[in-house]
């Protein structure tokens, strides 16, 4: 990754954090590498709620800093950052009294009021009371008589794991290294203990490899203390896992032309519109399983399912479940464990400390705030003076696919008249490469039969599945089935239907032999099998043993070339 010069800063963690710091340093002129022992954005990162939100809990805090500040990131990623990958999505905020309208309506005034301070422009429409009519028209599946009107309001919806994807394609533009499924064993340091690298060990061949680094950074999640640990240190920053889970149910189950947000007893719940399909969660429960592997079971389904079903007029069942996903939010505890006494900036959502001699943590936060968490990292790492030289230019910094896009978007119906897309189809190009899709029509002129449909997952392209391998760093089957599309959730069977020829489109590029083939389709056949056998398991005891009784289904299948990230 480098070479005897080493690095300025080596990144262990390709989640949004660690993608977005690596993005971070890499423009700030910084010699930058970034690790990630799985595929990119395999964690938590490609499992939230896909929002990117102010949260109008925090309001109820009167954390009115913290809310402000998430929503200015959102207006960033809508307006200029990624306007292709995140755009607003309203909400019903159902009122279940007519007194709540008064307090309702304040507080997400308020809301609207704190995302339009400091913003050249607002990102998102401003909300507007509704009538219990109203919220028929707009939800006619609502429940009668469960609310006595709405307050609908906008959010901003995106594909996260395409987020983390875009965050380090665009770091390689600025100079940034990066490899996946390569795994941090070991920390160095030189000769006054002071870390100054680390050994990665290859999980495709086996490989190992020193890399030496002015300053290391752990953006690892959950994983947080387990890094920590492998440096020898007992000090440092505490995290705990929460588990949430989300269902999918077709779009045409539930008839409504918005989402919905409810308040439960543990949480909040949310009804989510996609194109094709509602999202619907979260849970939050403690978590103490395997952090690799978290998966749905049959309690936490139900869970969702009633609550759920407390404001629909056509209850769901779990036949109407076509998928399902299960994350872990990294809950940071409020004291650093240990008796460290290294200089930490804490905020409410994150913290960034020295946990040992040139290693630095980051942990906590939320998915909304990475680039702020990002610059927090950076500036630490450079200190307080170098930091001052080399601010940080990510706010004004478009991902890849961002710039141009709107004026690019008005080409869609020639592009649709050109290549005989449907408007759906293109559309849903946009929203995914945004400015950068006239990469894929270059590949679909060259090799017409690339702009046909995947039989079995009609949605996507033949084209986007070769792309997923030559731009964005896929090398097995799963990598593309889960992350690159969602077909392991979104359609009904995990995408199976679509595995074949999605194989032979990898295997083609890759230059994977029959044998090699096979095994990828095993290997995702078995891990479909696995997750819907621990979603009918009762609790977590149960379905983690079924889901591990798999294991990692990728340990014995080496990969024939690096992963490209053009």
């Amino acid at each position: 990754m480098a070479d005897d010069r080493g690095l300025d800063v080596l990144v262990v963690g390709g989640g949004v954090t660690g993608a977005g710091i690596a993005l971070d340093a890499a423009t700030r002129g910084l010699r930058v590498g970034i690790v990630e022992a799985q595929d990119w954005g395999s964690g938590t990162s490609s499992r939230s709620s896909k929002l990117v939100h102010g949260g109008l809990r925090y309001l109820q805090m009167l954390d009115f800093k913290l809310v402000s500040e998430a929503l200015t990131e959102r207006g960033l990623l809508i307006d200029r950052l990624a306007p292709h990958l995140v755009r607003a999505v309203p909400f019903l905020y159902p009122l279940s009294h007519w007194y709540e309208r008064p307090y309702v309506g304040a507080g997400i005034a308020l809301y609207d009021a704190l995302a339009t301070v400091g913003t050249r422009n607002r990102a998102v429409p401003v909300h507007r009371h509704v009538s219990a009519r109203g919220v028929q028209r707009i939800f006619p599946d609502i429940k009668p008589g469960v609310c006595h009107g709405a307050v609908r309001y906008y959010d901003g919806q995106v594909d996260d794991a395409r987020l983390v994807v875009a965050l380090l394609r665009t770091a390689v533009n600025f100079g940034a290294l990066a490899a996946s499924r390569t795994e941090v064993v070991d920390f160095v340091r030189d000769d006054a203990g002071v870390v100054n690298g680390a050994v990665v060990r290859d999980l495709e061949t086996g490989d190992r490899r020193t890399i030496k680094a002015q300053k290391v950074i752990s953006a690892t999640g959950v994983w947080t203390e387990e890094t920590q640990h492998r440096a020898g240190e007992e000090s440092g920053l505490q995290v705990l896992a929460s588990k949430g889970i989300h269902i999918v149910v077709p779009r045409d189950r539930i008839e409504g032309q918005s989402g919905m947000i409810l308040q439960t007893e543990k949480s909040v719940l949310f009804l989510i519109p996609w194109s094709r399909y509602w999202v619907i969660g979260t849970t939050d429960t403690a978590y103490h399983g395997d952090l690799t592997h978290p998966v749905a079971t049959a309690a936490d389904i139900d869970y969702v399912l009633d609550h759920a079903n407390a404001v629909l007029a056509r209850p769901l069942t779990r036949a109407d479940v076509i998928g399902t996903w299960a994350g872990l939010r990294p809950l940071l505890q409020p004291a650093l464990k240990g008796d460290s006494t290294a200089s930490t900036k804490v905020s409410r959502e994150h913290t960034v400390t020295e946990v040992a001699p040139g290693l630095i943590s980051i942990a906590g936060g939320k998915l909304t705030t990475y680039r702020v968490m990002a610059e927090d990292a950076v500036d630490f790492a450079l200190g307080a003076a170098r930091a001052k030289e080399l601010p940080s230019g990510t706010s004004e910094t478009p991902l890849v696919g961002a710039a141009g896009f709107h004026m690019f978007a008005r080409r869609a119906p020639l592009i649709a008249a050109t290549y005989g897309w449907s408007e759906e189809m293109v559309a849903h190009l946009l929203h995914r490469y945004g400015s950068d899709l006239p990469e894929l029509l270059a590949l679909v002129d060259a090799r017409p039969d690339l702009g046909r449909p995947v039989t079995g997952a009609e949605a996507y392209l033949r084209v986007e599945i070769l792309y997923s391998v030559t731009h964005e760093g896929a090398l097995h089957l799963e990598d593309v089935m889960t992350l690159r599309t969602r077909l392991t959730y979104e359609v009904r069977g995990h995408g199976l239907a679509a595995a074949e020829e999605i194989a032979d489109l990898m295997a083609e590029e890759l230059g994977w032999d029959d044998a090699r083939r096979r095994s990828e389709l095993t290997a995702y056949r078995d891990r479909c099998g696995a997750e819907d056998a621990a979603a009918g398991a009762p609790d977590d005891e149960a379905a983690q043993g079924a889901r591990q009784r798999l294991g990692d289904v990728l340990a014995e299948l080496p990969s024939a070339q690096p992963a490209s990230l053009a």
